[in-house]
């Protein structure tokens, strides 16, 4: 009776998805298709350019309390993180052009490892976008207080109090008296108030549209390629060599936590997968966007790198200026005028694109999950105009506002790279299981060189993940504890919830069979 018991739990949890039933599912959900590849394209740039150079470049360079960064080494770093995401991304682009469900990776690891690790995947994508989505929002308020420095501002918006655009850690961090930080019931109150406005305002934007929220990606990517070209044009000028050396201050392992930092800017390509539904031809126009717009922001991230490092030295001790705004810092310290307020103003608008998409990634993700009964109904209902899950998109932003609460960039940044890791294996490992149980299903796109590029992917992910457990024991705790509560969740909601829809449909099968034996 026990092992019946066993046998009949296993297989529920390695129950896989029908593709076909999934896109039959898809097309009847009511998402807009809007979207085309040079869309796609200014999503992806749009994500990944902007919190890489702007957000965690500085630490990625310097290192963090008790870890070391690469120094002038970061271009290598950089190397390093793109070669482990080309591997991931073409495995991305086979499932993208194979299945264009809404849902990314949490979808692809149902029709090929089922129903648990579905459910594993899909939480740990929510952790990467989630908390990458809390850490731009982060830095996207020490970019906007950076620009508000400038004489010409007020004393009230350039040197608010501290607990108004801080985190209560990052408020004590920064220098400001415990007793200065107003107290409700006991409790401090210490919020970044720049970071809940712009949340604020993404949301209002995704909620009309992901066609509206493209337009406004194509207005931000377009201003800060241009900040970052007059960046890489005027600061070439300034570049010492001397600042080159040495090469790599703190060896492999700072090149080798170096990547693992700046991994936090490749979240874009993959939350492309997410969108799917919207995209109009997504088996052509998936691929080229999740590419194309891996090849374009690699060329300008080591572009930046290697102005950045010239200019300045990064071997040593840095000031807390580099850490908050490298390029901006930069530009003032070697006297450059009005530039450093431009790339304000780009890093503003980058980070603006990279929290939109992040903050869709995540909701597309719950609305996957949701219309799989893994989460509450609710989570899938759509708006009646705008035809967009409106009600996830409040209740992420609503998470997002109380993560600033507790987290600051670096924290957020750890944990959205977990995340980014564990998908990017599970995507290698569902590549190779598909080929095998599927292999004649019609691929748009194939990854090449199988098996080998899809194992180097999960070498290098794995490898990077690995080494970091033993630099970031804190954040490698948290990352244990997230996925402990989503196996309690799972168990307590998604599992139980599931087996009833399987009860339902087979009621309602039954039901419709003698309703047509009746006509009949």
């Amino acid at each position: 009776m026990k092992e019946h018991i066993l046998g009949n739990l296993f297989t529920k949890l390695l129950t896989r998805k029908n593709p076909e039933q999934m896109m039959e599912t898809a097309s009847k959900a009511g998402l807009e298709k809007t979207l085309t590849a040079i869309d796609l394209i200014i999503l992806g740039v749009g994500a990944i350019i902007g919190s890489g150079i702007f957000a965690v470049v500085g630490i990625a360079a310097a290192g963090q309390a008790g870890t070391p960064g690469a120094g002038p080494a970061l271009v290598v770093s950089m190397i390093i993180a793109t070669i482990a995401s080309i591997f991931s991304a073409l495995c991305y682009s086979e499932f993208s052009s194979m299945i264009p469900v809404a849902g990314g990776a949490y979808i692809y690891s149902f029709v090929t490892l089922g129903e648990f690790a579905a459910w594993i995947v899909g939480w740990l994508l929510t952790l990467e976008y989630l908390f990458g989505y809390i850490g731009v929002a982060c830095s996207w308020s020490k970019y906007v207080m950076n620009f508000f420095q400038s004489p010409s501002f007020p004393a009230w918006l350039s040197n608010p109090p501290a607990w108004l655009v801080n985190n209560y850690n990052a408020a004590i961090a920064s220098g400001a008296d415990p007793s200065s930080i107003p107290h409700l019931f006991g409790i401090p109150v210490s919020l970044n108030l720049p970071a809940i406005l712009i949340v604020l305002f993404t949301t209002w934007f995704l909620i009309k549209g992901t066609k509206d929220s493209t337009r406004m990606a194509a207005i931000m990517v377009t201003i800060k390629l241009t900040v970052i070209s007059l960046f890489v044009i005027f600061g070439a000028f300034c570049i010492r060599p001397e600042n080159w050396t040495p090469f790599a201050p703190h060896g492999m392992r700072g090149i080798f936590m170096g990547a693992f930092t700046i991994f936090f800017a490749y979240v874009g390509f993959d939350a492309l997968a997410t969108t799917a539904e919207e995209c109009k031809n997504p088996q052509k126009d998936l691929p080229i966007g999740i590419i194309g717009s891996l090849i374009i922001t690699t060329i300008v991230y080591i572009s930046v790198a290697l102005v950045l490092t010239g200019m300045y030295n990064t071997s040593g001790n840095v000031a807390q200026g580099f850490l908050n705004a490298p390029l901006a810092f930069v530009m003032r310290l070697n006297h450059i005028k009005i530039i450093p307020e431009l790339i304000s103003i780009g890093a503003i608008a980058g980070l603006t694109s990279v929290l939109m998409v992040l903050h869709l990634a995540t909701t597309r993700v719950l609305y996957a999950m949701s219309r799989d009964n893994f989460l509450p109904e609710i989570f899938k209902t759509l708006h009646p105009k705008y035809k967009t899950p409106h009600i996830i998109t409040l209740i992420v932003a609503f998470l997002c506002i109380i993560g600033t609460f507790m987290f600051d960039v670096k924290d957020a940044a750890n944990l959205c790279v977990y995340g980014t890791f564990a998908s990017f294996i599970v995507i290698c490992i569902a590549v190779l299981i598909l080929r095998k149980i599927d292999p004649d299903r019609p691929r748009p796109f194939k990854c090449p060189y199988s098996p080998w590029f899809p194992l180097m992917g999960i070498l290098c992910c794995g490898g990077l993940m690995i080494y970091s457990f033993k630099e970031l024991k804190d954040s490698a705790t948290l990352f244990g504890l997230w996925l402990v509560l989503g196996i309690i969740i799972y168990s307590l909601y998604g599992y139980k919830n599931n087996r009833k829809a399987e009860i339902a449909e087979v009621n309602n099968t039954s039901k419709e069979d003698k309703e047509l034996v009746t006509k009949k």
